[in-house]
């Protein structure tokens, strides 16, 4: 079974390095890149790049929101996951509706989080 390829973009660099850090260390998960603004996400993440792609919506150029509508809108779209801090009933609605699959506190525990992940991941074709 080949791993599954996880992009995340959140502004905070040691948020970054942190996930990076302990997801890496599961043979299921792939990293294939991460990055702290949207446009360059967007560069980054052609189609077929990520499986999955773990989102902070609540960003300080308020993009977020539009890069989960922007993924969701690719030929065959990666699952998108939205991470916050601060949870919000409207927030989750609005990123179900922009295309997030998964809504989820930053504070997850580092297993979960890779089991909502593999759970999450498209089938392999």
């Amino acid at each position: 079974m080949l791993p599954t390829r996880l992009y995340f973009v959140d502004e905070h660099e040691s948020v970054r390095r942190a996930l990076a850090e302990r997801l890496a260390q599961d043979p299921h998960v792939q990293i294939v890149g991460h990055s702290g603004d949207a446009q360059t996400a967007l560069r980054e993440l052609r189609p077929g790049v990520a499986d999955v792609v773990l989102v902070e919506i609540k960003r300080s150029d308020g993009l977020g929101l539009e890069l989960v509508r922007q993924l969701a809108a690719q030929p065959k779209p990666p699952r998108l996951f939205v991470l916050t801090s601060f949870p919000s009933e409207w927030e989750e609605q609005a990123a179900r509706r922009a295309g997030a699959s998964g809504y989820l506190l930053k504070d997850i525990a580092p297993e979960e989080l890779i089991r909502r992940i593999l759970n999450l991941a498209p089938p392999a074709d």
